[in-house]
């Protein structure tokens, strides 16, 4: 089963300062591993400041985003597109959600996107570890929208993915962010 377009919520008990309390978007999830981005951690690094050509096409906040640990230095665009999506510069990774090409112009993009965000670096996972670190219950696996990628407060987004959920998964959100202290 792939999870392209899914996301990783962190369980409580995920501790790892590079993962604890993210919600991380995959775009790509097959027999060799998965590869996604984190939506929720906007850097103090201005998007003009790096892509400036891309700054007026980024949604609020206008901040690189800290994609993950893996190749921080490199940068990735994801966009949610409009129906049909860009005709070039647009690689569709789910149904909502695909990978922008930064080499491309953005004003020929940006009438066949909503929006979009740029990460710096990315998540990734060998052959079969993500589905191991499922299984020991490091993530919650549930359905993205449109608006994840692109929320106006991406902080506050662990807490709103997860209050969303049906049953126990809605009463995690409520945990406090030192799992001890419940």
């Amino acid at each position: 089963m792939t999870l392209d377009g899914q996301l990783l919520v962190a369980t409580p008990q995920l501790m790892d300062p590079n993962f604890a309390r993210t919600v991380i978007l995959v775009l790509n999830h097959d027999e060799d591993g998965a590869l996604g981005v984190v939506i929720n951690r906007p850097s103090v690094l201005a998007v003009a400041q790096v892509l400036p050509e891309w700054s007026e096409a980024v949604a609020p906040p206008a901040m690189v985003f800290g994609g993950g640990p893996v190749s921080p230095e490199s940068a990735l665009a994801v966009a949610v597109a409009r129906e049909g999506g860009p005709a070039s510069g647009f690689q569709r990774v789910a149904v909502d959600y695909g990978l922008v090409d930064l080499e491309a112009t953005p004003a020929d993009l940006m009438p066949d996107l909503t929006g979009l965000r740029i990460f710096a670096g990315y998540a990734g996972w060998g052959d079969r570890q993500l589905e191991a670190e499922i299984d020991e219950g490091s993530w919650y696996v549930v359905a993205a929208t449109p608006g994840d990628l692109l929320s106006p407060e991406p902080a506050t987004l662990w807490r709103q993915v997860l209050r969303r959920q049906p049953g126990e998964l809605a009463f995690v959100a409520t945990f406090p962010d030192d799992p001890s202290h419940n």
